[in-house]
């Protein structure tokens, strides 16, 4: 039976929203090919109206009198949503708990904003209060950038993943590693005290990831099933970091709700759709977290194309154009894993998509250097349709779909009454996904804030 507990409820419905921002009159776009992100065919030379950060209109024309902004040749489509990411962990080409500061965070979710992606899901690794203080302030729209929903710490084995040596000894302040049952559900009763919205389990050991390396401690399975059943007990849902198949199905069995990543080493089989579509339970397939570990190396001409030189730091762009770290990088035993696993992943998420399962997006963007916030999402788009999804399906997934797994019914589809989250993008991203990158404006709450990815003046 589909599990529907609650995430922020008048987030959900839309009524504690701040609208304070949006213009104060309504504004029609005209002339717009649109995509309105439910997976329908575009619809040409159609007109949007906006009043107080919601649509309040979609139609052949605009009323007389009312403000236009013609957008021939443009289309007009669902801010991007990400049910998987990370923020305040990266800094340069450094992945730290120092890292976890109020000024790395806003300035990784202003990044996610300008690259099209309104509303952003952190899924573990956080630390309060102050993620539970930037969550409000998102809701609130006090701070630029996008919208924040996420776990708080999250739950991971003694030793085992996350790495700490990837997160330089991470503390209970950023993760919680209990022994014990009991721990457990102390773990996670402390984060439905924080507000958490879902409850993030690791149960990977790593090892299939980087086959060079002992595999990490697990996480007993007395601990993460006393985690999930705490869990529901306080009505919240859980995602669970899994990279194979019997990790997936050994998750359902016991009552996960969200496997966090895609199956990586085998094809899913008739069971896995079986226990999914019982629970009512989602998918997110973050391909590009593979991707991301060999693409830089393997493609230095990025350094020439903005829209990915400009999601870099600095230290990022010195370290691509390295050639010694290139050819390094490229020599790993776990490229060769990486680009077996994206392929396995690609399968999967298109045999799950034909079988109906429940589906969002999300990428691990901000988890390390080299999934970069933004340009991750647009690359998990490329991958999405090279796996064999259409654009327009792809699209479904990061706008209507996402939304709909994290329970928000204000926003992910451009229908009347929604929120105003949308792009304005110089291209044709139903033809061609790759016109993704070719956002021209950005409308958060019914208010252009970002001129987006195109320069102002120059044509794509």
């Amino acid at each position: 039976m589909m599990r529907h507990f609650g995430l922020l409820t008048c987030l959900a419905a839309g009524h504690c929203l701040f609208a304070s921002s949006a213009f104060a009159t309504p504004v029609a776009l005209t002339h717009a090919r649109l995509i309105d992100g439910t997976g329908a065919d575009v619809r040409p030379d159609i007109t949007l109206v906006i009043d107080h950060g919601q649509i309040v209109s979609i139609g052949p024309s605009p009323d007389p009198g009312v403000r236009t902004i013609d957008l021939q040749g443009r289309t007009v489509m669902p801010a991007l949503i990400s049910d998987h990411s990370h923020v305040g962990l990266v800094d340069g080409m450094t992945t730290a708990s120092r890292n976890y500061t109020r000024a790395i965070i806003l300035a990784a979710l202003e990044q996610y904003r300008r690259y099209g992606v309104l509303t952003v899901t952190a899924l573990g690794l956080n630390k309060s209060p102050l993620f539970d203080q930037l969550r409000r302030e998102q809701h609130q729209g006090v701070n630029p950038g996008a919208d924040l929903f996420g776990v708080d710490q999250g739950i991971g084995a003694p030793g085992g993943m996350p790495p700490e040596a990837m997160v330089e000894k991470m503390g209970h302040d950023q993760i919680f590693r209990p022994h014990t049952p009991q721990e457990a559900r102390q773990a996670v009763d402390r984060m439905a005290d924080e507000g958490t919205d879902f409850v993030k389990i690791w149960l990977d050991d790593l090892h299939l990831t980087n086959p060079a390396k002992p595999p990490l401690p697990l996480l007993g399975a007395a601990v993460w099933q006393a985690a999930i059943a705490e869990a529901h007990k306080r009505h919240l849902r859980v995602a669970v970091h899994i990279h194979d198949l019997d990790l997936a199905h050994q998750a359902l069995a016991h009552g996960a709700d969200i496997l966090a990543h895609g199956v990586r080493d085998k094809p899913v089989d008739a069971a896995l759709v079986t226990q999914l579509k019982n629970a009512g339970a989602w998918y997110i397939a973050t391909l590009s977290l593979d991707e991301s570990t060999y693409y830089f190396a393997e493609h230095p001409e990025t350094l020439d194309q903005s829209v990915a030189r400009d999601a870099m730091s600095p230290a990022l762009r010195e370290t691509v154009a390295d050639e010694s770290w290139r050819k390094t990088t490229l020599t790993k035993s776990s490229v060769a894993a990486a680009r077996a696993a994206l392929a396995m992943n690609q399968r999967n998420v298109l045999a799950l998509y034909r079988s109906g399962v429940h589906i969002g997006f999300g990428t691990d963007s901000g988890a390390t250097p080299l999934r970069l916030p933004g340009f991750a999402e647009h690359r998990e788009l490329i991958l999405l349709v090279q796996a064999g999804l259409t654009p327009l399906q792809a699209i479904n997934l990061a706008t209507q779909k996402a939304a709909a797994l994290l329970g928000l019914q204000d926003r992910g589809v451009l229908a009347v009454g929604k929120r105003a989250d949308l792009l304005v993008i110089d291209g044709a991203p139903d033809r061609t996904i790759s016109d993704i990158d070719l956002i021209s404006q950005v409308w958060q709450r019914g208010t252009p804030v970002s001129d987006g990815l195109v320069p102002k003046g120059k044509t794509p």
